[in-house]
């Protein structure tokens, strides 16, 4: 939490509190006046009709406060953030991330291993060179097999998340400024966005956005929940602030491809905790189909995002960095972001309630091909293709 916002909010919207009853009373005061202009005699009325006119200034005069300072107090609230789960640790950056739980161990071998983009280049796969005379740095071409792997892998998640039951969506991948607002990506996250200013509209770095505002303003009907849902889309971050950092590779790019994972439902924390799990789950058993190294790890209040009461984010080993490298983050932010979009539901005469949502990635590109290339390479140069992607690369069983 942010103390000094939090002690602000509470001074601002005092101050609005009061303004308003001052508004609402004067308001009242000059409704009953005017019904008793009539009863009035003429020696009366003037002094009456001066007095109102006086009032109507005073009237003006605390509008004008009570708007400015209505603006001030949804500022302040549109940057308050969520109090963290009571199991999230303390802490100050990812570096004080707790590991949870991991999965075969990292990736040895009995020769020199390459890099990805030592692997792919050489294989005539990858061309950085070019996609930055094309579109900047931090832009690339895959071509052949690699782009076919990219494909193949995407479409396996695709199909991964239809067999639990979810249903796919096609989202806008260019939205409007309430979307980004209702998610949380706004304000404060304008700079790691690529902006359409002629339009108002803004690419999205992930489908969480639309995916999450299909139902703005609207009251679900009980019955419909949860909504589990999953898409596929293109994806934008400018990485602003990011400069001479992950420069070599595919590890930190301004387009990728993500398939993302999201859920609403009612408003009960044990469901939004047990869904939490649940959609981690999927993720990591994605993971281990292919035949990846991997930890997942409980984030620190210190890494959350404004929204967010809980993170669990999956590390896969990446062998070039000698580390494990963010490929996964698994969120539930309970009715952060649908009393933003005023997503409600209810059961027939009841009162509505703001669902709760999370959201989880499925798989994201080229990320998860640094870990693919790296992990399964051969002593050749050649790369395995987990069995799993077989079918989806027409039986092809390694890449050369």
């Amino acid at each position: 939490m942010q103390p000094e916002l939090v002690d602000e909010f509470i001074k601002q919207d005092q101050a609005f509190r009061e303004v308003l009853k001052k508004v609402e009373g004067l308001r009242a005061d000059l409704k009953t006046s005017s019904a008793l202009l009539g009863k009035m005699t003429p020696e009366e009325r003037e002094p009456a009709l001066a007095a109102q006119r006086e009032s109507k200034v005073s009237l003006k005069s605390l509008e004008n406060s009570e708007q400015e300072l209505r603006a001030v107090v949804h500022d302040i609230a549109m940057r308050l953030p969520m109090p963290p789960a009571a199991d999230v640790p303390d802490g100050k950056d990812d570096s004080d991330n707790v590991e949870i739980t991991t999965f075969s161990k990292p990736t040895e071998f009995d020769f020199e291993a390459l890099s990805h983009y030592e692997l792919a280049e050489n294989m005539g796969m990858l061309d950085i060179k070019r996609g930055v005379k094309i579109a900047g740095s931090r832009n690339y071409l895959l071509l052949g097999d690699l782009a076919r792997l990219e494909r193949a892998v995407l479409n396996y998640a695709i199909d991964h998340m239809l067999a639990r039951e979810f249903e796919l969506v096609s989202v806008p991948t260019l939205v409007n400024r309430a979307c980004m607002e209702g998610t949380g990506y706004f304000p404060g996250g304008e700079e790691q966005a690529y902006l359409a200013e002629r339009d108002d509209l803004a690419l999205i770095g992930t489908s969480e956005v639309p995916l999450t505002s299909i139902h703005t303003g609207e009251v679900l009907d009980t019955s419909v929940l949860p909504l589990r849902r999953v898409a596929l889309s293109p994806c934008y971050r400018r990485e602003a602030g990011t400069y001479g950092k992950d420069t070599k590779g595919l590890y930190r790019v301004h387009q990728f491809w993500k398939v993302e994972q999201v859920v609403l439902g009612p408003n009960d924390l044990d469901w939004s905790l047990e869904e939490h799990k649940r959609m981690l789950g999927h993720a990591t058993d994605l993971m281990q189909a292919l035949e990846l190294p991997y930890r997942v790890v409980n984030v620190c209040t210190g890494d959350l995002g404004q929204g967010q009461v809980q993170k669990f984010d999956i590390e896969t080993w990446m062998p070039s960095r000698g580390n494990y490298g963010e490929t996964h983050s698994a969120s539930r932010f309970h009715d952060f972001q649908t009393r933003r979009l005023n997503l409600r539901y209810k059961s027939g005469k009841d009162k509505p309630k703001f669902c709760h949502s999370l959201n989880n990635t499925v798989i994201a590109s080229p990320r998860v091909l640094i870990a693919l290339l790296e992990n399964h390479q051969n002593a050749d140069g050649s790369v395995n293709i987990p069995q799993v992607l077989q079918p989806y690369m027409g039986g092809q069983q390694t890449i050369s």
